[in-house]
């Protein structure tokens, strides 16, 4: 099955020639529904890979990660000028970093404005995060001049919430696609920047066409997202097929459908189902049991944690999630990667080997970094 995805690019052609706004939106949760409902298209920032970094270098340490060193130079360079105003939730400390030096001393054209998340699922948790929703509206309402009603707002939250069940649909039958590692996570990653009703479309057209499963060593790729996306073509070449993930760009925003006929509690209800994620401060013990059963579904042999560097959300917990993750008898390897380089060549090595170990050792947990 071949695939025709627009390009982002396309897409924002698109939204403009239609009289839409673009909000350029960095990692990771926020609310779609949210800004489809003031007729702002949400298209999504991750680094992007590839950028010359020197112009966000003059402001950032060497040793922030690179997909914020790449969005503030793509930034600088005027690869946002298109965006009529930028979302930055307050993911980690060098998102809120980069979220201050745009507001306070960059100051760019378009419109800075913050989303803070809370770091667990309690009551007062649902309750914080409608209110910041509620807070972001009137935000939307300033700079739009629109005012929806709830019946607008929940129109786009269903629409939202249609295109999240078939991405959890596609997630169930992926073996049943024909897609390889690579196309299938093109389509994924597509959720990032397509509006909900074309990723629907899309994803309907890929579960209509069914195939036999694809040979393969099966693996769970773990991290921020999988950039350079020549990782997953590596995979496959190896004979490795990505049976899972636990990737913030994807398997980490399978959202469940809210219940609450409040629009913002809905919608804040929506995004706190969300997996657990370092970003949010779940415990490890909650991720081991997450992955490990994610494991079993899978059946998938060991994890790669495919990491950017830097990324001390993720680098932090890897130690102790890895021990816990060994003593389950599940093995697993770190790649450590800058989106702003080309694959390396010894990613491909380590890869082959560990994929190797995986089928010549399968009670072997003792990979290391």
């Amino acid at each position: 099955m071949s695939l025709t995805i627009l390009t982002r690019k396309e897409v924002i052609k698109d939204i403009k020639d239609r009289g839409g706004s673009v909000a350029a939106v960095l990692p990771i949760h926020y609310p779609r529904a949210l800004l489809r409902t003031f007729d702002i298209y949400p298209i999504e920032v991750w680094g992007p890979p590839k950028v010359d970094v020197s112009l966000g270098g003059a402001h950032l340490q060497a040793y922030v990660c690179s997909i914020v060193h790449n969005a503030l130079s793509f930034l600088k360079k005027g690869g946002l000028d298109v965006a009529d105003l930028v979302l930055i939730p307050h993911t980690c400390d060098s998102l809120q970093g980069l979220a201050s030096i745009l507001m306070d001393l960059i100051q760019p054209k378009q419109t800075i404005i913050p989303l803070y998340l809370p770091r667990d699922k309690r009551e007062e948790d649902v309750v914080f995060l409608t209110e910041e929703l509620r807070s972001l509206a009137t935000r939307f309402s300033d700079q739009t001049g629109k005012h929806p009603s709830n019946e607008d707002f929940l129109a786009a939250i269903k629409r939202e919430e249609r295109s999240d069940l078939l991405l959890a649909k596609l997630y169930q039958t992926r073996q049943k696609t024909g897609l390889g590692n690579l196309d299938f996570y093109r389509l994924l990653r597509s959720r990032e920047y397509l509006p909900a009703e074309d990723f629907s479309k899309l994803a309907e057209e890929t579960l209509k066409t069914t195939s036999e499963p694809r040979p393969g060593i099966p693996v769970i790729i773990s991290g921020i997202l999988p950039e350079p996306m020549e990782v997953l073509s590596m995979i496959d070449e190896m004979n490795g097929q990505v049976v899972a993930d636990d990737l913030a760009c994807c398997g980490r925003r399978l959202y469940k459908p809210g219940t609450s006929t409040d629009p913002f509690r809905r919608m804040a209800e929506s995004i706190l189902t969300a997996p657990p994620d370092p970003t949010r401060g779940n415990s490890i013990a909650e991720r081991i049991e997450y992955l490990t059963e994610m494991a079993q579904n899978s059946g998938a042999k060991g994890i790669i944690f495919y990491e950017v560097k830097f990324c001390e959300p993720e680098l932090f917990d890897l130690p102790n999630l890895r021990a816990g993750l060994k003593e389950k008898g599940l093995a697993s390897i770190i790649i450590e990667v800058d989106i702003s380089n080309p694959l390396p060549r010894q990613v491909a090595t380590r890869i082959g080997a560990f994929l190797e170990m995986l089928t010549s050792h399968p009670k072997d947990t003792s990979c290391g970094a």
